[in-house]
């Protein structure tokens, strides 16, 4: 049987999502929880794979089991051994062929920038002293829906099989005075990429590249061409969406 389960994290200890050698990940944190209420070994796939550092309002993950599980009593059983770090809203059985990362039809990602020293903000949002043309980083964010290959904002030598993504949103939007916010979705994400976008943007905030050179940039698909990554701790993975037709408990997303 085979069952998603919803969660949110601040990803400030953890080495990613994913399992990792040398440090602790989200992804080994639910497993541990997971195979100790269970009574046997629990292997979780995410629907991504936040970097280190970067948090998740809304991430999830798909289990098997053996046996027909109780939700609600695992929800609450897991809240009360997980850190408090890490929280799950719901568990929920789906079909067997769902998968938490190849069924997802699209993910969207939040990255805050504020402009004024806040000490509330510190650890959920990018700091920025220097003047940023937001009207104009919107106009270059415009232009990502142009195109499909974004290998210049790839982290360069991974995995990956293809670079082609499809971006379905991408804007800046002042949430409150001086803070702001970045929405970006498609049907898929390449490692690093988002920091990449958003802090080659930045650089058309500053005046150091114009909207045409923004597009240039993703022409040349050189990762030496695009703008340095901006911080993680700034970032949240904040939506994942699948067929609502395929889901066996489609009120849960």
């Amino acid at each position: 049987m085979r069952y998603f389960i919803q969660l949110s994290y601040d990803g400030t200890a953890y080495h990613g999502w994913q399992r990792q050698p040398n440090g602790q990940s989200v992804q080994e944190t639910l497993e541990e929880a997971l195979s100790t209420l269970l009574r046997h070994s629990v292997e979780v796939v995410g629907a991504g794979r936040t970097d280190a550092g970067v948090h998740a309002s809304m991430m999830v993950a798909h289990m098997d089991s053996p046996m027909e599980l109780d939700c609600p009593q695992l929800v609450y059983k897991l809240n009360k051994l997980l850190p408090r770090d890490i929280a799950v809203q719901s568990v929920w059985q789906v079909d067997d062929d769902m998968h938490a990362r190849f069924s997802a039809t699209s993910r969207t990602y939040h990255y805050f920038i504020h402009t004024h020293k806040n000490p509330f903000l510190r650890d959920r949002s990018w700091l920025v002293t220097f003047p940023l043309d937001f009207k104009h980083m919107n106009e270059a964010a415009q232009r990502l829906f142009d195109y499909e290959d974004f290998t210049s904002f790839s982290k360069v030598n991974t995995d990956t099989k293809t670079n082609l993504c499809h971006i379905t949103e991408a804007r800046w939007e002042e949430v409150e005075q001086g803070s702001w916010r970045f929405t970006i979705t498609a049907n898929r994400f390449l490692r690093n990429m988002v920091r990449a976008i958003v802090g080659t943007l930045v650089e058309v905030g500053r005046g150091r590249m114009t909207v045409d050179e923004f597009c240039k940039v993703i022409e040349q698909q050189n990762r030496c061409s695009a703008g340095e990554s901006v911080p993680a701790h700034a970032l949240f993975l904040t939506r994942v969406e699948y067929p609502q037709a395929d889901m066996a408990n489609g009120s849960k997303l």
